[in-house]
Order: structure tokens, then C-alpha cells, then sequence
């Protein structure tokens, strides 16, 4: 009979171990959800390196935002608001991070874990989970109602588990079956009661947006002590867009004016206006009361009217635009995910 003594070790000849050469040497991907606020950056620098693979953290600011959260110098960067991002450009990698606004979620790997992974051959796609990011759902209601059901443990509050209608409203509206209740209308429902809720949905009228997490997104942010909120979600399921447009400067001009004022959330935004039939905007798309998100795929949340018209003549003879059309800006403040709309750039 093998016995194994603690203080000798392994002498067993008979014994012999072996490792798993798979995983030697490879850690696990972490996750790291930065939130700021307009005046600062996230506190880190993003590098493409000579002779090294991979986005790569650098410049970690002391005591800034992500020093705070724990990202490490060397850190390999994977995704980015559950989107891979290891074989993208670098360039457009960088433009996703900006166009997030004040709050992004990053998932890394560490410097040694990452090469030796990329030696290994290993898919890094594969080390991360399929979908993470919680859904927005617009649900309009049909004469059977919103076509789901809430179900809540008795005594507890802000515990809402949904059963969903099969070729119901909610099940068109992309709510998946069994998911769990996060926010109503771009309000938390932590603290309803499920009285209160049943109150705030008959309030709703005829349409309700959900903000919703199926049990394997609720775990993984549970477990890593994330909070989930709308400005992460998958949106591709609601009723309005944000459009990309690219104009190409002709000779006389864009064809458009920019203009600061007032958005209907209370702040201020950059407007288009006196848009010029025939020329580049209009044949791009561009439509009068537009609201600018971005420009050249960055952010332009926080800079007033004179440094946006700076960045979008910063280059000779073409610009990109993030833009959104009046009733869509209204819907996404509306959920509390106005400032984040960027997050669907190239999503």
C-alpha cells in the first residue's frame, strides 16, 4: 500500500505523475468592469509591441480607475463589452474601448498565460464564455398581454424569475425562457415587491423594456461581483438603431451643420441640422435633428460643441459619424442607457 508522507514527499518508484501539457503554463481569463466618470480616462494605455502578441495593457495609472480594479501591466486584452477582440486591427480595437463611454467591461489574460496559450495553439475564443451580455427587450403588448409571467420567492424582494409565452410578445421581443427580471423601464426592480411590479407593469401601458440576464449571465456576474446594467446589454433586439455614417468631402462640402443643444434627457448634445439635398450627408444618410455619438469611432461624450467640430476636420476629406435619430435617443435615456449607446458600435 502507497502511503504519501508530507514531509518526504513522492518515493513511491512505482508511482509516476504526469501533467496535462494542454494547460501548462495557462491561466484563466479575468474580468474587469471600469466605470469613470466623464473627466477621467480609464487609466490605462492599449499597445501593439514589436515582437509581442497581442493588445497589450500598458501605462497603468497610479491609483487610477484600472489600477484600482486590478488590471496588471502586460495584461493581454480579449474582449471587450463581450466582444473578442485578439484578432481584430489594433486601431479598431482602441476605437471600441473610446466608444464606450464611461463604462467598459475587458476580459484579459496575463502576459505569460497568453503566450503560452498562443504556443499551445490553444483557440483563446474558447477560454471565454459564448454570451455575457445581459438583453434589452422592447415588448409591445397583443390582446393576450406582454406574454410573460413573474414568478418571485415568497418574502423576498427584487428576485424575479420570468416565464415566457411561446410565440408570445416577449418571446418575439427576444426575452429568453426562465431569464431573470433586472430592471423595468430603465429601473431597477431590487427593491419591488412582486406587488409593486405587477403595479408597474399595468402602468406601462402597452409597451415595457426589460432588462433581463438568463441564469448562466446572472452567475457570472454574481460570481465575480459584477453588477449587470444596461449599459452592457445586447441590444440588437430593440426597435431602434444607431447608424454609422461615412461621408466623403466633396467640393463644396459636407453638406451639413453641427449645432449644441439641449438633449431631451437635460443635457447637451451635438445636433445635425440644415442638411443639403444632394450632397455627402444627405446621400449618407444623415437626417435633420440627428444626434452625433461618435466621431471617427470615438466618443465625443463630454467634449463641447468646438472640440467635436475639431475632431470631425481632423481629417482632410472624410469623416465617420455615430448618429442617432430623435425618437431612438429619447428610448435609450429613457432605459438609462443613453450615455452608453456607443456601446453597439460595431457590435
Amino acid at each position: 500500500k502507497f502511503e504519501f508522507n508530507p514531509k518526504v514527499g513522492i518515493d513511491n518508484p512505482a508511482l509516476t505523475l504526469t501533467e496535462d501539457m494542454d494547460g501548462e503554463g495557462v491561466g484563466e481569463p479575468r474580468f474587469y468592469l471600469l466605470t469613470k466618470d466623464s473627466t477621467e480616462t480609464f487609466g490605462f494605455c492599449l499597445h501593439e509591441e514589436l515582437g509581442c502578441q497581442g493588445h497589450v495593457i500598458r501605462q497603468i495609472e497610479l491609483g487610477g480607475v484600472a489600477q484600482r480594479r486590478g488590471l496588471q501591466d502586460g495584461d493581454r486584452l480579449l474582449q471587450v463589452n463581450g466582444h473578442f477582440v485578439d484578432h481584430m486591427d489594433h486601431l479598431r480595437v482602441v476605437q471600441k474601448i473610446k466608444a464606450s463611454g464611461n463604462q467598459v467591461l475587458l476580459a484579459v489574460l496575463d502576459g505569460d498565460s497568453y503566450e503560452a496559450a498562443k504556443s499551445l495553439g490553444r483557440d483563446l475564443s474558447q477560454m471565454l464564455p459564448d454570451d455575457i451580455r445581459p438583453r434589452l427587450c422592447h415588448v409591445t403588448r397583443d390582446k393576450s398581454g406582454f406574454g410573460f409571467s413573474v414568478s418571485c420567492p415568497e418574502g423576498t424582494k427584487g428576485t424575479f424569475q420570468l416565464s415566457v409565452l411561446q410565440d408570445g410578445p416577449a418571446d418575439r421581443a427576444g426575452v429568453p425562457p426562465g431569464s431573470w427580471l433586472l430592471e423595468l423601464n430603465g429601473d431597477s426592480v431590487k427593491s419591488y415587491s412582486h406587488t409593486q411590479l405587477t403595479k408597474k407593469l399595468k402602468q406601462s401601458g402597452n409597451k415595457v423594456t426589460l432588462l433581463v440576464a438568463s441564469s448562466a449571465v446572472e452567475e457570472f456576474y454574481r460570481l465575480r461581483g459584477l453588477r449587470v446594467t444596461a449599459a452592457l446589454a445586447d441590444t440588437s433586439r430593440l426597435p431602434f438603431k444607431v447608424r454609422e455614417l461615412h461621408l466623403v468631402k466633396g467640393p463644396a462640402g459636407y453638406g451639413f451643420l453641427l449645432k449644441e443643444d439641449d438633449c431631451s434627457s437635460g443635457g447637451v448634445g451635438q445636433f445635425l441640422w440644415d442638411v443639403d439635398v444632394g450632397l455627402p450627408a444627405e446621400q449618407a444618410g444623415m437626417k435633420e435633428g440627428d444626434r452625433v455619438l461618435a466621431v471617427n469611432g470615438e466618443s465625443i461624450e463630454g467634449l463641447d460643441h468646438e472640440q467635436t467640430v475639431h475632431r470631425i476636420r481632423a481629417r482632410e476629406d472624410q469623416v465617420t459619424l455615430l448618429v442617432i435619430d430623435p425618437a431612438g435617443d429619447e428610448f435609450y435615456h429613457s432605459v438609462g442607457s443613453g450615455g452608453t449607446v456607443l456601446l453597439w458600435l460595431g457590435s
